[in-house]
């Protein structure tokens, strides 16, 4: 169909060549341009100066594929381009589908970089009650999202494991008195994790999430743990869940585990030792975190923290070398990469929050404290332990759904998160593909809207855009990374 709109529209005589809106940033030096239909292309110096000033002629090189991706004002085919646009803002039409619990503040690990304001595990009265949490699934299943995720946090979690436990049995009730369907996650250190435990996860098919930061040393360097070894208990433990995974116990489904990676100053430098320690243990993601100014991070950012500049540097480093594992038959992805992929090049939604406009707080996540709290996001919530309630939208027991969702808070998350009523961003080649945090800008700008042309966030958002963009210039990359988003 694309075809016939082209060739008969080329052939009419009075059809100008004016560009409609668009984006572009000079990389290198050639162009390159974006417009909202979530489209891309490179153009050289003198075909953007053409393109720029509407004089694009028919018979360049590059006009067949302006005109097939909207770059081409009286060329449009609209049924294509909304079709691409609509894939990549699915989450504008439906509700918030992650709900996190936290499920206790306690936690026997002293992480560097901790943001959740975890306390010490002998603490009292930190730990979501049976009640709050029975309230919590109640309050969750009225969203208006066709299916929703309740991912269990903490703290350690597993440190309340009977309210855990009797949690689980009744969302899982829940989902099928209500008919929607519900995915269950849990976020655990793995340290007070037991066959029984593993067992009741497995049947209730729990997805199954711990961080790995790399070998032994490098982790348990960040992630302290005063009365065991975090990494051996990690790396157990998620050879546990793997090999389960491999038998496919009859019955119910099993989830591969997966893992998150949080970088620290400590791992510039030995990426290739951190995707290798991924590669030995079966696992095939490896998502590349930045650490995040909140909480403790915020507190040690001078020994912990680096620029933008050298995380990026870190970032291409670790992706050129996932790529080169792959062309060697490791099977070894960067998560980061693949959610920004399903945009660039999937047209749709990957289900990544923090890179959704508007962002997703309240709008694609809730999280529940501990005590029936609610607030826009878990960032929030992290924000309110330090003593600023800016970010809590209700309460459980005091406030209906409505009313949470739709409050002033959420609506200045919204507001603040538009892109395009961001004055940098509404200019920006990326601004298709990206989203910005207003609780990032507010603990580290001191506004919601925070100043993008000084935001840490925004440069080092770029800097992953930028080497994504020159990855899939390349035909050889290209093709890995378009496996990537197809798996």
């Amino acid at each position: 169909m694309m075809q016939n709109v082209l060739k008969a529209r080329v052939k009419s005589k009075a059809a100008p060549i004016a560009p409609p809106q668009f984006y572009w940033r000079k990389i290198g030096g050639d162009y390159l341009i974006s417009n909202d239909f979530g489209c891309h292309a490179w153009l050289d110096a003198a075909a953007f100066k053409r393109f720029r000033a509407g004089q694009t002629d028919k018979k360049d090189k590059v006009f067949e594929e302006l005109v097939s991706k909207g770059f081409i004002r009286n060329m449009l085919d609209f049924s294509d381009l909304a079709s691409k646009w609509a894939g990549k803002n699915s989450h504008l039409t439906v509700g918030p589908g992650l709900h996190i619990f936290v499920m206790t503040l306690r936690c026997n690990h002293k992480c560097l970089y901790c943001q959740s304001g975890a306390i010490g595990q002998s603490a009292k009265g930190t730990d979501m009650n049976w009640p709050t949490a029975k309230k919590s699934v109640d309050f969750a299943f009225q969203t208006t999202a066709p299916g929703l995720t309740i991912e269990f946090q903490g703290g350690e979690p597993l440190l309340n494991w009977e309210v855990l436990k009797k949690t689980i049995i009744y969302a899982r009730k829940k989902e099928k008195l209500s008919g929607k369907p519900l995915s269950l996650a849990l976020v655990s250190n793995f340290s007070v994790m037991t066959v029984e435990k593993a067992q009741f996860l497995l049947e209730n098919e729990i997805s199954i999430c711990t961080s790995l930061d790399g070998p032994v040393d490098l982790h348990n360097k960040n992630r302290i743990y005063p009365r065991g070894n975090s990494a051996l208990e990690a790396r157990k433990w998620l050879r546990y869940f793997t090999l389960r995974n491999a038998k496919q116990a009859p019955g119910y489904r099993i989830f591969k585990p997966s893992a998150l990676l949080t970088v620290s100053r400590y791992s510039l430098g030995r990426h290739k030792e951190i995707i290798d320690e991924y590669a030995c243990l079966g696992l095939e993601d490896v998502f590349i975190r930045p650490l995040s100014p909140i909480g403790y991070a915020r507190n040690s950012w001078g020994v912990i923290g680096y620029t933008a500049e050298e995380f990026t540097a870190f970032y291409r480093e670790s992706l050129e070398y996932m790529l080169k594992l792959n062309r060697t038959g490791v099977p070894v992805r960067e998560k980061m990469a693949v959610m920004l992929l399903e945009k660039i090049i999937g047209f749709r939604d990957s289900g990544y929050l923090d890179m959704r406009c508007p962002c997703g707080a309240t709008v694609g996540q809730i999280a529940y404290n501990h005590n029936g709290d609610i607030y826009t996001c878990d960032e929030g919530r992290m924000v309110a332990w330090e003593g600023d309630e800016l970010f809590k939208i209700g309460n459980v027991f005091k406030d209906s759904y409505k009313k949470a969702v739709s409050c002033p808070t959420a609506k200045s998350c919204l507001a603040s998160s538009e892109l395009h009523l961001q004055p940098e961003c509404s200019r920006c080649v990326y601004s298709p593909y990206c989203g910005v945090c207003p609780v990032y800008n507010y603990e580290a700008q001191g506004s919601l809207w925070g100043n993008m042309l000084t935001n840490g966030r925004c440069a080092l958002m770029k800097g992953i855009f930028g080497i994504l963009f020159s990855k899939l210039r390349n035909s050889k990359d290209r093709e890995i990374l378009q496996k990537w988003v197809k798996n």
